[in-house]
């Protein structure tokens, strides 16, 4: 009788992807294989020693361990503002306009569960990182997958990204509600310069739709560019939220530390969802990251460098072993193309034979979408003697594959 019962939700998500490349790395540590593995985008690093300190000072505190505040205590909020204020000479107000998440992907599942009604549409660009597309679906949302298109330095088509816009609202029904943009963008380490934010804003007040920027990876950039932020474009408080997370920029992805900012009405709802789903983080943690935020960026500064030289390091020796791959220019990813003579295989069946052959794991391409089969998704996580190993154990398989 209770096989009969139907969960539509979660019936809509598809199986992930990149469980059946875990499921056989496991199998393969199991039996002692030594798997050199870049498939998650998990930071290899410790959290600097100030962070982690503070964490300490702040926990011994009896009284920091009862409940927090959902929205992030005060002084993090405050902190997040300030962030902005330096970095972009933005102005936001940290009672209305910030608000403090366990990690940008739950504030961003929580802030579309808030804004979002049955049947709304929101625009995704593909590949996309799943969340930023599944989150609609689990709030009944429909999604439309516009590709994104880009050049040989990973710069975004901005035409083309309006053209398709422009032709999606025009047969869309109902008309999209939000659209989403992340840059620099996971999978593909895609950049925009601030011009397209201005473009972009403009466009959303005419249409009359919400922009959800996504600038998780806003730190690690590299050959002199610098990420902007969408409120850096007049008027974008009017239309947009953006959101940010330490993980990447400071060794901190187990904290679960990140925000939101921007529209009140968007991040009201924010705060108003959180305020039944959750206490808060620990409060030693928002200590910690408000320490983060507010002193000396030395440390993420030396985090910055140490992926700049492994993607140096990666693309050089791969491209000896006979897998020619472009250089980012931001993010701590290498999107890579399949090798042209195993292009046949798409990107699951060559991530299998990538790691049972030369033990090297990597995140398959279809596992942001369909338009991403093309390719492999190498996160920038083992050091450089590592990875020159990887290259060696590529370079055998690659002669060899077929």
């Amino acid at each position: 009788m209770f096989d009969e019962i139907q969960f539509s939700t979660i019936e809509r998500l598809p199986n992930y992807v990149f469980a059946q490349i875990n499921e056989i790395k496991l199998k393969a540590r199991r039996k002692g294989e030594d798997i050199i593995d870049f498939s998650m985008g998990n930071p290899d690093g410790p959290t600097p020693k100030h962070i982690v300190n503070k964490l300490v000072e702040s926990a011994k505190k009896p009284k920091t361990h009862g409940y927090s505040a959902s929205k992030g205590i005060y002084k993090l909020r405050l902190a997040i503002t300030d962030w902005y204020k330096i970095r972009y000479d933005v102005n936001l107000h940290p009672e209305t306009e910030a608000v403090a998440v366990m990690g940008s992907k739950e504030g961003y599942v929580h802030l579309v569960q808030a804004i979002t009604n049955q049947g709304d549409v929101a625009i995704v660009p593909a590949p996309a990182y799943p969340i930023h597309t599944h989150a609609f679906i689990i709030a009944g949302a429909n999604v439309v997958k516009t590709p994104l298109v880009y050049d040989d330095e990973f710069k975004l088509d901005e035409d083309k990204f309006f053209e398709d816009l422009e032709a999606t609202f025009k047969t869309s029904i109902p008309k999209p509600k939000f659209v989403v943009v992340n840059f620099p963008h996971n999978p593909t380490t895609v950049t925009v310069e601030k011009g397209f934010y201005q473009r972009l804003v403009d466009y959303a007040k005419e249409k009359r739709f919400y922009i959800i920027s996504d600038i998780a990876y806003a730190d690690i950039t590299f050959d002199g560019y610098k990420t902007p932020s969408i409120f850096e474009a007049k008027g974008a408080k009017d239309v947009a939220v953006e959101s940010f997370t330490l993980s990447k920029s400071y060794n901190m992805a187990g904290w679960r530390v990140g925000f939101f900012v921007g529209n009140k009405k968007l991040i009201g709802a924010l705060q108003k969802i959180k305020s039944w789903f959750d206490y808060g983080m620990f409060t030693p943690i928002q200590v910690a990251a408000t320490i983060a935020l507010n002193e000396e960026q030395d440390c993420v500064e030396d985090i910055i460098k140490k992926y700049e030289k492994r993607r140096d390091v990666l693309c050089e020796s791969f491209k000896k072993a006979g897998w020619e791959i472009k250089k980012p220019r931001s993010t701590m990813f290498v999107w890579a193309k399949l090798p042209p003579k195993l292009a046949h295989l798409k990107s699951m069946e060559f991530s299998k034979q990538l790691l049972t052959e030369a033990k090297v794991a990597v995140s398959p391409g279809i596992g942001f979408g369909e338009r991403g089969d093309d390719y492999v998704r190498i996160a920038l996580i083992e050091n450089e003697k590592r990875i020159r190993q990887a290259a060696r154990n590529i370079k055998q398989y690659l002669r060899n594959a077929k």
